[in-house]
């Protein structure tokens, strides 16, 4: 009985026996009919009735998760995710939505959308769906309950601070999360233009190309592609992007697999539209995968200068398969390798030491060179040719923002205000940013400087040595002078609240094209970048030294 009903298990599943390597065959067949034995034994004689779909699915997820991050399952009720990664669109409001406390709010409508139609504003506090109420609901079930085929519409109760409560009907609309956020020209006397890609969905080379067409109406000479904060997408689409650039039949992209089938190699397959073109590509540490093929393809050729940080060091392939149910999984069946033949994958997931995860030793690190003989490495994901290390977000000013205290002033600033200066010359006064220092005062919230917590280490560690009465002076004084204050830390970190806070109210006014405009004043990545372009002997001399 027990042989049948494993038998039957496979056969539900779809899984040819065929299909396994005669080295494990055997092992995947006896694990599935244990598994198999155990799912039966739980329908069988567990005390209460078990919940099936949530225990298959909480097996499932484990399961994936002792392989990578990017192998992944996606139920028939998460289809809606999975097709807003790959195509950037879906049934919805259009906004932005964050959890503080027992309830969701709109954190940022995007224009021309319904929310931002429906007239909801950043800072709505969303207390009920169709009658529902959502309180202490998590921000995920809030979101389904947001989705929706297009046409289809609901009722939302929802609260303005100091406005008072309000129901309206929304109707719901296909939502495309724009690919291009901002692209414009950055210089007029340098003729530069820039393009700012968000992602790599389906539309994402058509957007890049749409955008580079009107920038080159406007006399554009050079060009600025920023993929910073860009975690991917579709592998195509980078190599799509990149043929713009370099001529039609050169490889981009190798993927290597553990089966043969998924030895390929990517080629560019159309005629390029400017082989000429300066080009810089801005990237950081959340720069990923499509976006590490791109800023890596172009360096690995010498046909632009990569400015920024480090990259992610995602150098995995994924595919996706269909399942039986309406489910499908993402899974990871290749890496891949840039022209010059480098990996950029950082982390080494098959060989985990204790359950965690580990960079690529620095012993298996090789040097690659790209087409004019410059020395680029594997397994660290892309380094720039000019290297620009992000600013590190300071421990209060993290807390100011995880705390919602920025989000709610910029609320709070947006109602007293109906205008403002344009996004690209709005700053925060002295003035605003007392009336901030005032409204953090009135706040309750706790916290430790980084500082004051390796102390406190240090301090333990001496108790067990024994040491504790023997410094205790000197450790007090010290403490006294690391200890958390509210006061001296708004103004110590003062440039960069500010820039943050700027940042935040901006959007209130003028979206994500506004945060894209404010943030310029402040970019030192970019100004780098109009600097290289604007001087062709620097740009020559870094790709052909």
């Amino acid at each position: 009985m027990r042989y049948i009903y494993g038998i039957v298990f496979l056969f539900l599943f779809g899984i040819n026996h065929n299909s396994f390597s005669q080295s494990n065959g055997f092992q995947v067949i006896k694990n599935l009919e244990l598994i198999d034995l155990i799912y039966m034994n739980l329908e069988k004689y567990y005390v209460d009735e078990p919940k099936t779909g949530e225990i298959s699915k909480a097996a499932i997820d484990a399961m994936l998760q002792e392989l990578d991050p990017y192998t992944v399952y996606y139920h028939e009720s998460n289809i809606e995710d999975y097709r807003l990664m790959t195509t950037g669109q879906y049934g919805g409001i259009g906004a932005l939505i964050r959890k503080s406390g027992e309830y969701v709010f709109i954190a940022e409508p995007y224009e021309n959308m319904p929310a931002q139609k429906a007239g909801l504003k950043a800072g709505d506090k969303i207390l009920s769906i169709d009658g529902r109420s959502m309180k202490d609901v998590p921000s995920d079930v809030v979101s389904d309950a947001l989705k929706g085929a297009k046409g289809s519409s609901f009722m939302l109760e929802y609260e303005r601070p100091n406005k008072g409560i309000s129901t309206i009907k929304v109707e719901r609309d296909e939502i495309k999360v724009p690919d291009v956020p901002y692209a414009g020209m950055i210089d007029e006397k340098g003729k530069i233009g820039y393009i700012n890609l968000s992602s790599f969905t389906q539309t994402a080379s058509r957007s890049v190309k749409n955008a580079y067409d009107e920038l080159s109406k406007e006399g554009m000479e050079k060009i600025i592609l920023d993929l910073r904060g860009n975690g991917g997408g579709l592998l195509i689409e980078s190599i799509d992007l990149v043929n713009f650039f370099v001529p039609k039949e050169v490889e981009i992209v190798k993927t290597k697999g553990r089966i043969s089938d998924e030895n390929r190699s990517y080629k560019t397959r159309n005629n390029p539209i400017d082989l000429e073109i300066p080009i810089v590509v801005l990237v950081d540490g959340f720069s990923a995968s499509a976006s590490e093929i791109v800023s890596g393809s172009l360096q690995d050729l010498d046909r632009g200068v990569v400015i920024g940080s480090t990259t992610f060091g995602k150098g995995l392939v994924q595919r996706t398969i269909d399942l039986k149910y309406g489910a499908k999984m993402k899974l990871t069946i290749a890496k891949y390798y840039t022209p010059s033949g480098r990996c950029v994958q950082k982390l080494d997931y098959y060989h985990k030491h204790d359950g965690k995860v580990d960079e690529v030793p620095d012993s298996l690190i090789k040097i690659f060179h790209t087409k004019n003989g410059r020395e680029v490495i594997d397994g660290r994901g892309i380094e720039p040719d000019i290297s620009i290390e992000e600013e590190n977000l300071a421990r209060f000013t993290a807390v100011l923002m995880a705390e919602n205290i920025v989000f709610d002033f910029a609320t709070e600033f947006a109602q007293n205000n109906p205008e403002i200066a344009p996004a690209k010359d709005f700053v925060i006064t002295d003035k605003t940013y007392k009336e901030f220092r005032a409204f953090v005062m009135e706040k309750e919230f706790d916290y430790k400087t980084a500082t004051q917590e390796y102390l406190e280490q240090v301090l333990e560690a001496a108790k067990q040595e024994g040491y504790d009465k023997k410094i205790d002076g000197e450790f007090k004084a010290l403490q006294k002078v690391v200890s958390a204050s509210k006061a001296d830390d708004l103004e110590l970190f003062e440039s960069q609240i500010k820039q943050l806070l700027s940042n935040e109210i901006v959007s209130r006014y003028y979206y994500q094209e506004g945060r894209v405009l404010n943030a310029f004043r402040n970019d030192k990545p970019l100004k780098k970048a109009i600097e290289v372009l604007n001087d062709k002997t620097q740009y020559e001399s870094i790709l052909n030294p």
